[in-house]
């Protein structure tokens, strides 16, 4: 019974149902540098697969480590908590796992998947290692400055760390060119927009916690507008992006996702609270996951084809 308890406060920790997610992230970047650049091996998409699971899950862990004394506030926990961990619960800060065994979890997925990007080539494994460390680094940033603050820093720099991801994958053959940038400004708007969404949902925990959040500071019609306005930056890169890449199959996906980014802002914009966001939170989250299936599948198939 206690180890059954034991792995469901891991499986919490490390939001395992989301697995498949930040892989996909990921290889929406590696494969967009494989069309540019060539290299492809089944292997070294197994080693892309592994490193972007064990890395984003360390960020995962690392975020519980940063805030579990600020999360002991919650006075919410039946929304964005139970959407996010299978079974509900916030195991540091309720006491299911101590902040030393969150911090040796961190550290081995940290180790395993270091060593893992150092089997990439130069300089690519140089390139990925620093993003490895400036997202974990932003990520501190992020859960500390927000803790204090009058104009949302942290929230537009230090949500970079997940713009980030995606470019890592693109860095494990590719070089910091302008693809990459273009990949960078084509996600860092739906990063915003997705976080204006989360932080509408879970307003009563942040307002609990006294965190400077979008929601806390600009209210819910201000969030609203952030959404909205973030939302339409990112069609506006997606089609900066298809004039880049076109294919009738990107073209394809990514109308579906804007579609979805479409009707999602508007039940934000309409709804302007909570429940309206947590309904529309698994667009957001569908979207992205479009978005990069359809990457990966349109220049897979130019390659193979």
């Amino acid at each position: 019974m206690k180890a059954k308890a034991s792995l469901k406060a891991y499986v919490d920790l490390t939001r395992l149902h989301f697995f498949f997610v930040w892989p996909t992230l990921f290889c929406a970047g590696l494969f967009l540098a494989l069309h540019v650049y060539g290299g492809f091996s089944y292997l070294l998409v197994v080693q892309a697969v592994l490193i972007a699971f064990l890395g984003f899950e360390a960020g995962l862990v690392l975020n519980d480590i940063v805030d579990v004394e600020y999360d002991k506030k919650d006075v919410d926990a039946n929304k964005l908590t139970k959407y996010w961990r299978p079974f509900g619960e916030r195991p540091v800060a309720q006491g299911l796992i101590t902040r030393q065994k969150a911090v040796l979890v961190f550290g081995l997925l940290v180790a395993a998947t270091s060593a893992l990007i150092f089997t990439l080539p130069f300089p690519n494994a140089f390139y990925v290692f620093g993003i490895m460390i400036t997202c974990y680094c932003l990520e501190c940033f992020y859960q500390v400055k927000k803790r204090n603050e009058s104009f949302p820093i942290a929230q537009l720099i230090g949500r970079v760390d997940f713009t980030l991801f995606l470019v890592a994958g693109y860095l494990c053959v590719g070089k910091p060119d302008l693809n990459a940038v273009l990949l960078f400004l084509f996600f860092y708007p739906l990063a915003q927009a997705h976080l204006g969404v989360n932080d509408l949902v879970d307003v009563a925990n942040d307002e609990a916690r006294k965190m400077n959040t979008i929601s806390t500071m600009y209210g819910l019609s201000g969030t609203s507008f952030w959404v909205a306005g973030f939302s339409g930056a990112q069609f506006a890169m997606a089609a900066v992006f298809l004039l880049a890449f076109g294919s009738y199959l990107l073209l394809g996906g990514f109308s579906v996702s804007v579609l979805l980014l479409s009707v999602g802002t508007y039940r934000v914009l309409k709804g302007r609270d909570s429940m309206s966001a947590l309904k529309a939170l698994p667009m957001f989250h569908v979207a992205m996951l479009i978005y990069a299936v359809s990457i990966i599948l349109a220049f897979a198939l130019a390659m193979f084809l």
